[in-house]
């Protein structure tokens, strides 16, 4: 069944906390380290979803706060430790954090879902600190390519959630329109620890065959 984004975070809300997730696992272990040095530094996460960046931040002694459209979500994330009062419903495209307010602003698997792609990474350039790092993370286009989905499973339906495919290119360019300066991008693909996630969802089988294509697309840059 396809569904908007709104609608299938809405459904997946209570779900999506529970479930293997190799994609968030990967992305966690590859982007963890420009997060450093996390205390006393304020972050802004956008599409912060059920809260799962705000937590890992929170724990290690950062200042968080977060956004996102989807309500069922933010309700997830309001009641964990540390982060109740600390999401905001808001479009990604017109963010309520004040201009330069952060050290870090994370944009986690959400890109695929905003069609103006430079409206997005404008406006998280604007709530970024002079020197700050903005990150962008997603769904790698080359895994679309392969026939990758953004779908997920509640009971017998399958949900299939629709989004828009921004190539690299794409991706690059809007940093650029922004005024930031890249600082690297990764490719990333499934690796061992992973492999435990898909034995646990009862894909092992699937595990050579999709590590052979890049799975998590991540950029980093700074303002200016």
């Amino acid at each position: 069944m396809r569904v908007s984004p709104l609608e299938g975070h809405a459904i997946w809300a209570s779900h999506y906390d529970t479930e293997p997730n190799p994609l968030l696992a990967l992305e966690t272990r590859t982007l963890c380290r420009f997060m450093e040095p996390i205390p006393l530094r304020r972050f802004v996460d956008v599409a912060c979803g059920t809260g799962r960046w705000m937590s890992y931040l929170h724990a290690r002694g950062g200042d968080v706060l977060g956004s996102d459209a989807c309500e069922p979500m933010l309700k997830v994330a309001d009641n964990k430790r540390g982060l109740r009062g600390k999401c905001v419903v808001a479009d990604a495209t017109l963010l309520p954090f004040p201009r330069r307010f952060a050290d870090v602003t994370l944009c986690s698997f959400a890109a695929g879902y905003v069609p103006d792609l430079a409206r997005l990474v404008y406006q998280l350039a604007a709530v970024t600190r002079y020197g700050g790092r903005v990150i962008v993370t997603d769904l790698h286009p080359a895994a679309i390519t392969a026939g990758w989905t953004r779908s997920f499973r509640v009971g017998t339906i399958v949900y299939e959630i629709e989004h828009v495919v921004h190539s690299e290119e794409q991706l690059f360019a809007a940093g650029k329109c922004a005024g930031l300066r890249l600082e690297t991008h990764l490719q990333a693909s499934f690796g061992e620890p992973e492999r435990v996630l898909f034995e646990r969802a009862g894909k092992g089988e699937l595990f050579d065959q999709v590590s052979a294509t890049p799975a998590v697309w991540i950029g980093v840059w700074r303002t200016p």
